[in-house]
């Protein structure tokens, strides 16, 4: 039996694992396989009806899949993770499972474009309705709330607006009426924020992005109470069948190992850079969580231990000069990820929401000029001098 730790740093990189059990491997195993055998037919009988610990099919659970969820379930102060292909694949099997038809699901205002893509996919094909919610206040959470609100559903910061909701706020008033309350933590990661420990039920990332950290690998994480996770794991997991490969969930548990210092470098970075895009001519607002002058700067320093690596930023001009200020960039990559080690730029309105109509991006405070930076762990002086120069000639 592994050891349980108390630190985050080192949870990330000892936490369920006992070198001991594997022939002392330093590097947790890959196990490669898609189905394990049974030592006799009363074992498969057994197993299959729950009344046996052990793998059957690498659908329904592998040792390296487990070993990731088990870690990340861990750094989330949950008691259950689920490891799903994506995460997409994550949002849709949870919302899934909490949803039927004739229920509501109560948003922020402000999503990612796949997940309000899949909102009006599921309205649209089985009845199950949404609305938004800028929840500012107890009351208007309550308002928004409808007899069939099944779920809440939150992403904090927004993606891409950077703003903030009051999780601790949200829960409270959830709590009253018995709703779960669904968080997306991709931008912050276990790491700076922790939405169950601030009472949320569910909290989904795409590890695609900081958890992998590395841009080698798509997929996506579910941690709540281990009741919850079972039911979807034999539910919308198993018979949709949205699940990791071993090898992309050993890629996870790799990448895991440097979260803490990649986090710390990010923010850093995200910092300095977001100061100094304040002080250009060609920037009309700066949207960065740690800053000072956020309107929800005492949320995130109640919820996030640090201010993350993402920034948003409005330029001065149209779409198409914004465009143009993108193709300036000679280091900085045009591209729709976040979390990586290079540092990312992106249209939001023509690229991760151009699915969301034009009134939706407008109501959601995605205008045109909208820009969002996903800031790597280069030197912060080579992302602004890149940043610079591309604004620089913005003026010519």
């Amino acid at each position: 039996m592994s050891k349980k730790f108390q630190r985050f740093e080192t949870k990330v990189i000892h936490q369920g694992y006992d070198s001991k059990q594997y022939s002392d491997s330093l590097t947790p195993p890959l196990f490669q396989s898609s189905t394990f055998a049974f030592a006799n037919a009363e074992q498969g009988e057994k197993r299959f009806a729950g009344e046996e610990a052990g793998f059957i099919y690498s659908r329904l659970g592998n040792p390296t899949v487990q070993l990731l969820e088990d870690r990340i379930a861990s750094l989330e102060e949950g008691e259950a993770g689920l490891a799903f292909a994506s995460g997409m694949s994550a949002v849709s099997a949870v919302l899934l499972f909490l949803t039927k038809t004739g229920d509501h699901v109560l948003c922020s205002q402000g999503l990612y474009g796949c997940t309000f893509g899949l909102l009006q996919l599921i309205k649209e094909k089985y009845g199950v309705d949404h609305s938004f919610s800028m929840m500012e206040s107890e009351e208007e959470v309550r308002k928004a709330l409808k007899p069939e609100t099944s779920c809440i559903y939150i992403e904090t910061p927004i993606n891409p607006t950077m703003r903030l909701v009051d999780l601790k706020m949200v829960v409270k008033v959830a709590k009253e009426q018995g709703i779960p309350v669904v968080v997306d933590n991709t931008f912050c990661s276990p790491y700076l924020q922790k939405p169950l420990a601030l009472g949320c039920d569910i909290v989904l990332h795409s590890a695609t992005k900081y958890i992998g950290g590395h841009g080698d690998v798509i997929a996506g994480i579910a941690v709540g109470k281990r009741e919850i996770m079972d039911q979807i794991r034999v539910s919308t997991l198993k018979d949709i069948g949205g699940v990791i490969s071993p090898f992309d969930a050993w890629l996870l548990l790799r990448g895991l190992k440097t979260l803490p210092i990649r986090m710390d470098r990010h923010c850093e970075n995200a910092s300095k850079i977001a100061n100094l895009l304040k002080t250009s001519d060609m920037v009309e607002e700066v949207f960065y969580p740690g800053d000072e002058n956020h309107p929800q700067y005492e949320i995130m320093k109640n919820q996030m231990s640090k201010g993350g690596g993402m920034i948003s930023f409005t330029m001065k001009g149209s779409k198409e000069e914004t465009q143009r200020f993108l193709n300036q960039l000679k280091m900085i990559k045009i591209a729709v990820s976040l979390g990586d080690a290079e540092t990312l730029i992106q249209h939001p309105s023509t690229m991760t929401h151009s699915a969301v109509d034009e009134q939706s991006r407008k109501a959601m405070g995605i205008p045109d000029h909208l820009i969002r930076l996903s800031v790597g762990l280069e030197a912060w002086e080579d992302i602004w001098e890149d940043l610079k120069q591309a604004l620089e000639k913005m003026k010519k």
